[in-house]
């Protein structure tokens, strides 16, 4: 897949940098760097990391029969549950644009074969997440509590 952006600049790839940095340093502060996406790349990060045991049991509860943990390398995984963390709690964006950001963020450290692997697991949790009655009720909750600020 060809990307049509700079990788510098999109903050899917950003993130991912930022968390992978984070696995292997995990007593490092995490500084997010200037760019016009500041506060979702920190959202997106500090959000994974807050709620990674979340998603975790996500990822097991829909994707279980489809996907081994222990036999991925990092670099999957955190681009994994990073769109998984999206999928769960930034409801204002489309699922397939969240598919199709890591996937093209995906391109610069995955392999291809991984990459379309990550589609199908990420089309598959996406419909799971996004098509249940808990998920409809807790948005239709935050969606309320912001009108009523």
């Amino acid at each position: 897949m060809n990307t049509t952006f700079n990788p510098k600049n999109n903050p899917r790839v950003m993130i991912i940098q930022i968390l992978y940095g984070r696995y292997y340093n995990n007593d490092q502060n995490i500084i997010i760097p200037k760019h016009r996406f500041k506060k979702f790349i920190k959202d997106v990060v500090f959000g994974t990391l807050e709620r990674n045991e979340i998603i975790v049991m996500e990822i097991k509860k829909n994707l279980d029969s489809d996907i081994n943990l222990k036999i991925h390398d990092n670099v999957f995984l955190i681009i994994l549950k990073s769109a998984i963390f999206e999928l769960l709690y930034k409801p204002s964006t489309s699922s397939k644009i969240i598919i199709k950001e890591y996937l093209n963020a995906s391109n610069f450290f995955i392999e291809e074969k991984k990459t379309k692997y990550l589609n199908a697991l990420l089309d598959k949790i996406s419909k799971n997440l996004r098509s249940t009655n808990e998920w409809n009720y807790h948005n239709k909750r935050l969606f309320s509590k912001a009108c009523e600020k």
